[in-house]
């Protein structure tokens, strides 16, 4: 299957294009620099990836986009370039949560590998304001269940997800450098620097389109989990006054 994906949910932009050529199948993966530049380069990467790989968009036989939650700008432009790519080229669109891209990327890391078959991921990301992404998949008999959905909680709450799940959970995500104190002094394999990428969505999506989770190009959303991009003054007042308080 030939998979056109891209995650733009953090400050990293991650792209790549799998595809099947002379029976083996190959990824062509780029990282680069995400935010607002995101924005400016994905559309020119998915060309480039496309010239390398020799293929046209129309030869695609999908797209997938990191849908969320994360960074407003990230989700809002790679829902955006999904779409318009996926409407021209008569495609449909796998959205994919980005911390579930974040656990699949876990899983090929090579501490992960050396654990068996069986994988339980607690995915958690930065959502600044005090608060973090989460959610906690289990890799069973060769797919991906979902244990918690994706949700937004403080760096307690996680801990206390983490006590209640098995000793040899697996945490990963960027929050863990902000919030290290989610582990604390638990056993788990922490990955700080794992992160959702393209290859993982590539891994992801044919599972995906079987299962039915694809979308026409006009129904694909971003998943925000949060409602509001920022604080206001007086309730970042608030907060410094609670936390002074504690």
């Amino acid at each position: 299957m030939r998979v056109l994906a891209f995650d733009t949910s953090t400050e990293v932009l991650s792209v790549a294009l799998g595809a099947p050529i002379h029976g083996e199948h190959r990824v062509w993966a780029h990282s680069g620099e995400g935010g607002v530049q995101a924005s400016h380069t994905l559309i020119a990467t998915v060309q480039d990836l496309l010239r390398q790989a020799g293929l046209r968009l129309q030869d695609v036989d999908a797209i997938g986009f990191g849908a969320g939650p994360g960074a407003f700008t990230g989700l809002r432009t790679a829902c955006a370039v999904a779409q318009g790519l996926a409407l021209g080229a008569g495609l449909r669109v796998v959205p994919v949560p980005s911390l579930l891209a974040l656990a699949e990327e876990a899983r090929f890391h090579q501490q992960c590998a050396a654990r068996g078959p069986d994988l339980t991921v607690m995915s958690l990301l930065d959502a600044r304001m005090g608060e973090v992404y989460a959610a906690a998949y289990a890799w069973r008999a060769g797919q991906w269940d979902t244990l918690r959905p994706p949700c937004l909680i403080s760096p307690a709450q996680a801990a206390s997800w983490l006590s209640d799940m098995p000793a040899d959970t697996v945490v990963a995500g960027n929050a863990l450098t902000a919030y290290p104190e989610v582990v604390g002094g638990r056993n788990s394999l922490a990955l700080p620097a794992i992160g959702p990428t393209a290859q993982a969505i590539v891994r992801l999506a044919p599972a995906m389109l079987a299962a039915g989770l694809a979308v026409d190009a006009a129904d694909a959303l971003p998943l925000y989990v949060r409602d509001k991009v920022a604080q206001t003054t007086l309730e970042r007042e608030a907060a410094a006054r609670a936390k002074r308080d504690a």
